[in-house]
């Protein structure tokens, strides 16, 4: 089972809501963990987790991955995340029964590879999540996405359009694919801002995040 860093709730109350953050590549729950403070003021009676991704990191001293990326073609990438999706979905149904909570109070956030584990696991779970937060991804898979057996959360999208890891036409072509699936996206682009979150694009989570789960 994986686990990592948590940060309680704000208001000392136990959480009426839940918010699982799902770190990149090379990355750890740690680093992603860090986001917590920033949202305390918008969420104060949720919980935060930020789960270390299954597998340590070759050349990341304390780092993870979801999956190795041993080759950058979309295939490879759906079998990666297709294969580690049962540990995240144990993890979270795991984190629901610690806290008395269902899915419809726990939102996913996730960070590059992070983001590709949201969007790859949320939409699947037989029960509807209260949102998705994906910060500089992709979708791991476009297959499937009008399955009609698929639950379909609402979706913000942040993506920095100078993001030299995973360009923009990424963003653009998930937003479109999830549009076309029936989902609802909401989308935000940062100007100027690489492979990585600018405070422009953490409160567009913060209002988000509010919004979904109330």
């Amino acid at each position: 089972m994986i686990d990592g860093p948590r940060v309680a709730p704000a208001a000392g109350t136990p959480a009426k809501s839940l918010v699982i953050l799902l770190h990149g590549y090379g990355s750890n729950g740690e680093d992603l963990i860090s986001l917590a403070p920033y949202w305390q003021a918008a969420l104060p009676a949720t919980a935060f987790v930020a789960p270390n991704a299954p597998e340590p990191c070759p050349g990341a001293p304390g780092g993870y991955q979801w999956w190795a990326l041993t080759s950058p073609d979309g295939a490879s990438r759906a079998r990666g995340a297709a294969k580690v999706a049962p540990v995240l979905d144990a993890f979270i149904d795991a984190e629901l029964a610690r806290h008395g909570l269902t899915e419809a109070q726990l939102a996913l956030v996730g960070f590059s590879q992070g983001t590709m584990m949201a969007l790859q696991v949320g939409p699947r779970r037989a029960r509807p999540l209260a949102g998705i937060v994906g910060y500089s991804g992709m979708l791991a898979d476009v297959a499937g996405l009008d399955d009609p057996a698929l639950t379909r959360p609402p979706i913000l999208l942040v993506h920095g359009d100078a993001d030299p890891v995973i360009p923009l036409e990424a963003f653009e072509q998930a937003w479109a694919a999830l549009a076309a699936g029936g989902f609802s996206v909401d989308v935000h682009v940062s100007p100027g801002v690489g492979h990585s979150i600018d405070p422009a694009g953490l409160q567009r989570g913060a209002q988000f995040l509010a919004g979904v789960l109330g």
